[in-house]
């Protein structure tokens, strides 16, 4: 059997095992597909791809299905990932571009991804190693109180509100202010999180002795603002539709369900990306290191502002997947998000 046959009949395989969850069998392929071969050519094929290790019969019945090993096949021998419908973005920018703050576009995200897909989607926070300060905004309220802002390069906004009795009033505390807002931007600005605090400290350190309470009071802001910042969290939804696909797993979905609750495995899958970050990477079955998550496939893709990626979102369901429509979906939603963070930084 030459390599064309035998992925245009895999391919089949898999098309028709995803749409009916049926066992194939060689005369429905040669049934539904123009394969060009008798159905005892089929069956021919269909035993050395047996033999290789892509397909295999679940039961005594005569059909086949895909093994981990023929989705790997079929997944890395996909030309081309069909384009969502104008439709169907226009759909996503709209849905995503309502978002109010960065909370919201991950609520909206994951909840939009486990509707197209029909899967579990999950969705990583910024991770703290790439995020950095974008900017830090001081502003008056009253006149004893200073609200400290902290903008993150993920689109992220942190609100302090410290005491600020110790600070002059008028003219003179506007001045102060200015020179403050200068100051704490310019040894942060771009500057990663961990770097940041202590660039911050420094200020403490080097303030006029009638200015520290105040610089300290802000820079102590900063560093509980920053501190939450970097608690590593991921974000489900769509853990009903595992219920859905109860029979694509050998045995419950119980083992998968406490997998999902060990967020910092999750975190883990998410940050182990491909070496293209800008491609959709799809770990199935077997592939994935985590027990509970063996019978699962795992389709995501990285997501930031510009050229950096920042954190990955995805979609995860059993193996017997459509992940031509699902790879396409996770690549448009993570580019929309992306699209979202740029314009939020050069805003």
């Amino acid at each position: 059997m030459s390599e064309e046959r035998k992925l245009m009949v895999l391919r089949a395989i898999v098309q028709d095992y995803v749409q009916t969850s049926e066992p194939v069998g060689s005369k429905a392929l040669v049934d539904r597909h123009h394969l060009g071969v008798s159905a005892a050519t089929v069956r021919n094929d269909m035993a050395q791809l047996e033999e290789e290790g892509l397909i295999h019969a679940p039961h005594t019945s005569a059909g086949r299905v895909p093994t981990d090993a023929g989705y790997r096949l079929f997944v890395d021998r996909l030309s081309h990932l069909k384009p969502l419908s104008a439709g169907e973005r226009r759909a996503i920018s709209q849905f995503l571009q309502g978002a109010v703050d960065l909370d919201d576009v991950v609520d909206r995200t994951v909840r939009l991804l486990a509707g197209l897909t029909r899967q579990v989607a999950v969705m990583q926070y910024p991770s703290l190693t790439r995020s950095t300060v974008r900017h830090i905004e001081l502003v008056p309220v009253g006149a004893a109180h200073l609200m400290v802002i902290l903008i993150v390069n993920t689109g992220r906004v942190e609100q302090r509100v410290v005491e600020a009795r110790s600070m002059p009033g008028g003219p003179e505390g506007d001045e102060l202010i200015g020179r403050l807002r200068a100051s704490l931007n310019e040894v942060s600005a771009g500057v990663p999180f961990t770097a940041a605090a202590t660039e911050l400290r420094r200020l403490v350190e080097d303030a006029p002795t009638e200015e520290r309470p105040i610089v300290e009071a802000i820079v102590s802001a900063l560093g509980d603002a920053l501190v939450e910042e970097r608690e590593e969290r991921v974000v489900l939804a769509g853990q009903a539709n595992l219920a859905r696909s109860g029979g694509d797993f050998a045995t419950s979905v119980a083992p998968i369900l406490e997998a999902l609750e060990e967020h910092v495995v999750l975190l883990r899958l998410l940050g182990q990306l491909g070496e293209d970050p800008d491609a959709v990477s799809v770990r199935i079955g077997s592939e994935n290191p985590v027990s509970g998550l063996q019978t699962t496939s795992l389709v995501s893709m990285g997501y930031g502002s510009g050229l950096e990626r920042v954190a990955s979102l995805g979609v995860l369901g059993p193996t017997r997947m459509d992940y031509p429509t699902t790879m396409a979906s996770v690549r448009a939603v993570a580019r929309y998000v992306s699209q979202i963070l740029d314009e939020n930084n050069n805003a």
